[in-house]
């Protein structure tokens, strides 16, 4: 199995985003604050690793179309929708969780914190799963640049 290196590089980080996210929800509950402060800094830096690698690699390289059978593609890309918009949504929540804790307005940060938490565990699990889908158990299909879309060539 011959896997592309950036995508599974970027899929390791998200993941790792959602573990440290996990430990550092035990550690909170735990009150060890310096520990789970640390801890869901190295998430944030995860998922921003894996933000940067994904952006960097859709506007040069390009992004992978789904290369499974037809009769399935229509759910993918329904799965793939779903993952896009809880992504966003969950980048959204862990921007204001983390602010929040920055600006000491724990009451707000404990409200959210949990929920974040949950939408950001299905963000890592749909987006192992897209890969899984593009990369292992389906032959990725073709890659097309953003560039080379819009000017051609």
């Amino acid at each position: 199995m011959n896997l592309p290196l950036l995508p599974t590089i970027s899929t390791f980080f998200i993941v790792l985003s959602a573990v440290l996210v996990a430990i550092g929800w035990i550690l909170v509950s735990k009150k060890k604050i310096e520990a789970h402060k640390k801890t869901m800094f190295a998430a944030a830096i995860s998922a921003l690793t894996f933000f940067i690698i994904y952006v960097s690699r859709t506007l040069f390289i390009g992004n992978t179309a789904f290369g499974g059978p037809d009769d399935i593609k229509v759910y993918y890309t329904v799965f793939l929708i779903f993952h896009i918009t809880l992504a966003t949504v969950g980048a959204v929540f862990g921007l204001v969780t983390i602010y929040l804790g920055y600006k000491n307005n724990i009451k707000k940060h404990r409200k959210i914190g949990p929920i974040t938490s949950i939408i950001w565990f299905f963000v890592a699990i749909t987006g192992l799963a897209v890969y899984l889908l593009l990369y292992v158990f389906y032959a990725g299909g073709e890659t097309t640049s953003v560039f080379k879309a819009i000017l051609g060539g």
